[in-house]
């Protein structure tokens, strides 16, 4: 194709604030990791828990968190979240700040600590480990009085100091009665504060971030159009417009990227009654495709069973699910073709850094221009169905509109079209064979930047 417009500096585009943080980029590299819920709710069979359990139905008579770990990272997870504290208050380490913990339950006679356990296990194995702790307590005598909330700091300082690096600490918004009957007013900012002081490479979640949002839903997807940006002013923990979090913002005030959180069963906690109610691979390939393939990470729920195992049941159905995804997404048919573009920026922002199997190159347009055309040309026909586009977000997020077409033999033929890109995006199309595909940038916020154009054939027909 013939270059129509072209710059030839050699300078980067400038980014487009807002722009992610360090530990921002890191964590949305991760893609996928697991949650575990796991307490005493895993015994009694509840959702929530009251606060009232006896310390004494908390008993993982064979906990192995090695297993745990070995199970998630042969799927293909990066890391291990866990509730270390749920709604009903009970720690699984042996706080000092409460007296509904590991340390008054009879496992390993009081001595046990699933967060010294666990946190071990993903260092052994090259896992990152993170942490939930939600704020309401429904045991704790202070709850619901100033003095909780220097409680629950201090809880936060013993989790997050005893434990080793922690990647993400997980904050819910739920907030209820406490034993005294009444409700907490939360200190976010000292809670926020106390996270940054110990681990400040860790990203913080909640509604309202302030480093990456519920996404608005717990069915384990974003939106078709999703920006990492929102005005992060407009919400808190437990917002009631949380359902604008699931397409976020162009233009939003703050980069704050979403996060996906699923089950792989109908409950967060493990019941014997759901181990023939698990995902099927079909549905959870589809999930990853509208997460991940959506702009945003993916936090599945797997949780561990009265024995303190994951069970068979999920490790089998991870397994098929990792098979799946590598069938389908390990090869990419475009790598190595030959790409051009109608405009270019430049030297070393040429159109064949987009197929060159690197994230750290990418194809950007000169400063005037907010439209591009990249076409790929492949050595021979191939067939593929899903098509992969990424922008290289360390310059913010840009690209606002595209189209897919192929090159039928009697000209070009779209098969998608979309808005979003992001860190990366998935765009499931009719199969189709052809050795010519093309995206055109209709629409961009600023000069647009391409790091990965990308085809593969699902596994399945």
């Amino acid at each position: 194709m013939t270059v129509l417009s072209s710059s030839f500096s050699s300078s980067p585009p400038a980014p487009l604030a807002p722009v992610p943080t360090r530990r921002q980029l890191d964590w949305q590299k991760l893609g996928q990791y697991a949650f575990v819920h796991f307490g005493p709710n895993t015994f009694t069979g509840n959702e929530w828990g009251h606060g009232t359990e006896a310390e004494s139905v908390f008993n993982p008579k064979n906990l192995d968190c090695r297993q745990w770990v070995r199970t998630f990272k042969k799927a293909g997870l990066t890391g291990v979240m866990i509730t270390a504290k749920h709604h009903d208050g009970f720690c699984l380490w042996p706080s000092q700040l409460s007296k509904h913990t590991v340390a008054q339950s009879p496992w390993r006679d009081g001595k046990g600590d699933v967060l010294k356990d666990l946190s071990e296990a993903c260092r052994a194995e090259g896992m990152k480990f993170g942490v939930y702790l939600s704020p309401w307590d429904r045991n704790h005598p202070s709850y619901g009085t100033p003095e909780y909330n220097k409680v629950f700091e201090g809880m936060l300082r013993e989790v997050l100091t005893h434990y080793g690096p922690v990647f993400e600490v997980w904050f819910d918004g739920a907030n209820g009665e406490g034993p005294n009957g009444k409700k907490q007013v939360y200190d976010w900012p000292g809670f926020v504060s106390v996270v940054r002081q110990c681990q400040p490479h860790a990203v913080i979640f909640s509604d309202a971030g302030p480093d990456i949002r519920w996404v608005g839903n717990e069915e384990g997807h974003s939106a078709p159009t999703c920006w990492s940006t929102i005005d992060r002013e407009r919400y808190h923990p437990g917002t009631p417009y949380y359902t604008e979090l699931t397409e976020g913002k162009e233009g939003g005030t703050d980069w704050v990227p979403a996060e996906c959180d699923v089950s792989i069963r109908p409950g967060w906690f493990y019941k014997t009654s759901e181990d023939s109610k698990i995902k099927t691979t079909d549905h959870l390939v589809r999930l990853w495709e509208q997460s991940v393939g959506h702009n945003a990470n993916l936090i599945l729920n797997v949780p561990a069973s009265t024995d303190g195992v994951i069970s068979q049941f999920d490790v089998d159905a991870l397994d098929r699910w990792h098979d799946e995804l590598k069938a389908t997404y390990g090869h990419d048919l475009a790598k190595g073709a030959h790409a051009t573009a109608d405009v270019e920026r430049g030297h070393g922002f040429e159109a064949s850094r987009v197929t060159d199997g690197r994230d750290t190159t990418y194809w950007a347009a000169p400063d005037h221009e907010n439209h591009g055309v990249l076409t790929l040309e492949l050595s021979q026909p191939a067939t593929f169905d899903r098509v992969e586009l990424r922008e290289p977000i360390e310059l913010g997020q840009r690209i606002a509109a595209f189209r897919i077409e192929v090159d039928s033999g009697s000209g070009w033929t779209e098969l998608a079209k979309g808005t979003t890109v992001g860190n990366r995006r998935i765009i499931p199309v009719p199969a189709t064979t052809s050795a010519k595909v093309r995206v055109t940038i209709l629409d961009s916020r600023a000069c647009p930047a391409i790091s990965t154009f990308a085809l593969y054939k699902t596994a399945k027909p």
